[in-house]
């Protein structure tokens, strides 16, 4: 695993503004708040010679909590290149105010050279053998349905759906897009991948102490390469990040509750049927209603990305999924509004209808096998690394109606994966059932072409 910081430099058109250090940045700022002299002023202050004096001086002048401080340091990048799919699903749930993005099973063909071994998963060495057989067969078949699929779609093009007029490279796209997303679902979580993320130093430290009390080899040295990352951008405001008793507790009920349902309930392996549950919740004080109706908060919406009105965005909406394929769970995990929650307890398992392979029973009898055992050892939260993209999990999100309202939008529009829109096809329905009036206002697409 790899983890470095990327600095950004100031464009030619801003070479006459002021260029400060993340820290300095917050830390001016935080003294702006207490000054009614300007900011030209603060900066006129600082040694430019040693901006870390100045830095110091500041922080001893302002009594602000860290958080407040680090929240103002600006977007601080860093990439990670080498975690596994867990981890990077990890880090978008952990880091709720993150911008970011991770390599796409749409565009990258994979193969068992991106697994970890099984030593930096934490997977016990008397099960390294068997995980390994388990993940080799995984990829075998995730390439021979690729092949398959692939050559389906070159001989018939109407499975694919390709828009009349298209040009022969948006054709072979589309083709590969066809075989690619419906082979995904073999993919291990355990396979590298590579993560991009850009949050300010609050968001930062909260993210790596949550990562640090992971109990898993992986994600602890992700926390200490971020840590050390952080502080060259942020030195002062890194000593946040370390996991505490509260962050430990928390997570561990979490692995201890996905663990215990495999211990009792074994591992579900067959096709769970889809169920949606939407709840809304549009109440409102009688000091504070509504100041307009639901036409006047659509009023002028050209597209996804339009602001729509208060009585849409006042309104909460909670939305979750019993069977989310980890395929899908990776991408709508990232939407960053509201909360996001999985425990990651398997269901069963997902392929599309038009996926068909002679060994499918026995990779799932491996998978099956090899969760039982590893649940009953001390490293029990390695199960993660035997989970596959096609494993079926539950998944909730709470946010904003016009937040929901995008993600509908956006996960059946053009271009969107057949399976995100069948998911939020579904939830769009429940919604409708408890605000019908929203009918004429959400626009569902079909997905077409992939």
């Amino acid at each position: 695993m790899k983890i470095q910081g990327i600095a950004i430099c100031p464009p030619p058109g801003a070479k006459d503004n002021p260029a400060v250090t993340p820290e300095l940045l917050a830390s001016s700022l935080a003294r702006y708040s207490r000054s009614n002299k300007g900011i030209d002023s603060i900066l006129s202050s600082i040694d430019w010679n040693d901006p870390d004096k100045s830095v110091d001086a500041i922080f001893r002048f302002v009594d602000y909590g860290h958080a407040s401080i680090a929240g103002m340091t600006g977007g601080i990048a860093i990439v990670i290149d080498g975690c596994s799919m867990f981890l990077a699903y990890k880090l978008f749930e952990l880091s709720q105010l993150c911008d970011g993005q991770e390599s796409s099973t749409r565009y990258i063909k994979l193969d068992k050279s991106n697994l970890p071994s099984a030593l930096e998963t934490g997977i016990p060495s008397e099960l390294s053998a068997q995980w390994q057989e388990f993940m080799e067969l995984s990829f075998e078949i995730y390439h021979e349905v690729y092949q398959k699929l692939d050559q389906i779609a070159e001989q018939n093009p109407s499975v694919v759906r390709v828009p009349s007029g298209a040009s022969p490279k948006v054709v072979e796209r589309l083709r590969k897009n066809y075989a690619l997303d419906r082979s995904r679902y073999f993919i291990p979580f355990a396979t590298r991948t590579n993560v991009a993320l850009v949050m300010t130093a609050r968001v930062w430290s909260e993210t790596i102490k949550q990562l640090d009390s992971i109990p898993l080899p992986e994600a602890r040295e992700c926390a200490e390469g971020l840590r050390r990352e952080l502080s060259r951008f942020a030195p002062r405001l890194s000593r946040h990040c370390y996991a505490d008793d509260a962050s430990r507790f928390q997570t561990q009920q979490v692995f201890d509750y996905a663990v215990g349902k495999i211990r009792e309930h074994g591992v579900p392996v067959t096709l769970l049927a889809d169920k949606v549950w939407v709840e809304v919740d549009n109440q409102f004080a009688d000091f504070l209603p509504q100041i307009q109706n639901i036409e006047d908060s659509f009023r002028g919406k050209a597209n996804r990305y339009s602001t729509t009105g208060t009585s849409v965005r006042r309104v909460m909406v909670r939305a979750a999924w019993n069977n989310l394929s980890i395929a899908e769970l990776r991408d709508l995990n990232r939407h960053r509004s509201g909360y996001r929650f999985s425990p990651l307890t398997p269901e069963g398992f997902y392929v599309p209808a038009e996926v068909k392979h002679p060994r499918m029973e026995e990779l799932m009898r491996k998978k099956s096998d090899f969760l039982r055992r590893i649940v009953m050892t001390k490293d029990s939260a390695a199960y993660v690394y035997g989970l596959l993209l096609g494993t079926q999990v539950p998944f909730e999100h709470s946010t904003h109606l016009d937040k929901f309202i995008y993600e509908i939008e956006l996960r059946t529009g053009l271009g969107a994966h057949f399976r995100y829109a069948e998911h939020l096809s579904a939830a769009s329905r429940e919604l409708l059932k408890k605000m019908p009036q929203l009918k004429d206002y959400i626009e569902i697409g079909s997905a077409e072409p992939e």
